[in-house]
């Protein structure tokens, strides 16, 4: 009886992420803004929030204008430290996240499920953004493997973040700009406390990351 040909290795297609050259990132500077301002232009909370939301307690739709948020973050590029990372292709900035030692957060410190676990001298992560047409392309991921470079050249130990857990389905992209879980599992983060608002609130986790 002859013997069966061993089959071909079937090679999996490649996925968007792995079809695209990984994005560039680089550190939210003066010369760079206008760049990030394109992006956030393309709409969304971005348009309005500029990402100053967790920078400020109180800071909502009623006490704060678009252009002042702007105003604000832009202010923000002139100190020595960052206030977040951008992401191009080519010239064109595609992704950021917002990152900071975490005494820069002010709304953070009156978060009843944000609030701080001890007195550690953590960095947070508190924020991504990403071009609609660059999702499920591993720009948040890239942007998160930059943030944890970042940090820990600039002397911080541990970094947190305060991510949605997607285990019970996909969340909108409106509601995942914290990141996912998932995605900082993967870069090593741990689950350190989840904390609920009340019992029809979804569990928030907080994890951890030693540099």
């Amino acid at each position: 009886m002859p013997s069966k040909k061993p089959r071909p290795k079937v090679t999996p297609a490649p996925t968007p992420a792995e079809r695209v050259e990984p994005p560039r990132v680089e550190p939210l500077t003066p010369d760079r803004f206008a760049d990030l301002a394109a992006l956030f232009e393309e709409g969304g909370d971005p348009k309005w929030c500029w990402c100053t939301f967790f920078r400020f307690r109180g800071r909502d739709w009623s006490n704060s204008t678009a252009d002042g948020n702007r105003a604000e973050l832009e202010a923000l590029t002139k100190r020595d430290l960052a206030p977040g990372l951008v992401a191009y292709r080519g010239d064109r900035a595609i992704g950021w996240v917002s990152l900071a030692p975490r005494v820069d957060y002010g709304r953070l410190a009156s978060s009843k499920i944000l609030a701080p676990l001890d007195d550690k001298p953590v960095w947070s992560i508190v924020c991504f953004v990403v071009s609609r047409r660059a999702r499920g392309q591993g720009v948040a991921t890239a942007l998160l493997d930059a943030a944890i470079d970042y940090a820990k050249a600039r002397g911080s130990t541990t970094l947190e973040a305060y991510p949605v857990d997607t285990t019970d389905g996909r969340v909108p992209a409106a509601n995942a700009f914290h990141g996912t879980l998932s995605m900082f599992e993967r870069a090593g983060f741990n689950v350190v406390e989840r904390r609920q608002w009340n019992a029809t609130t979804p569990v928030r986790p907080i994890v951890r990351l030693s540099l």
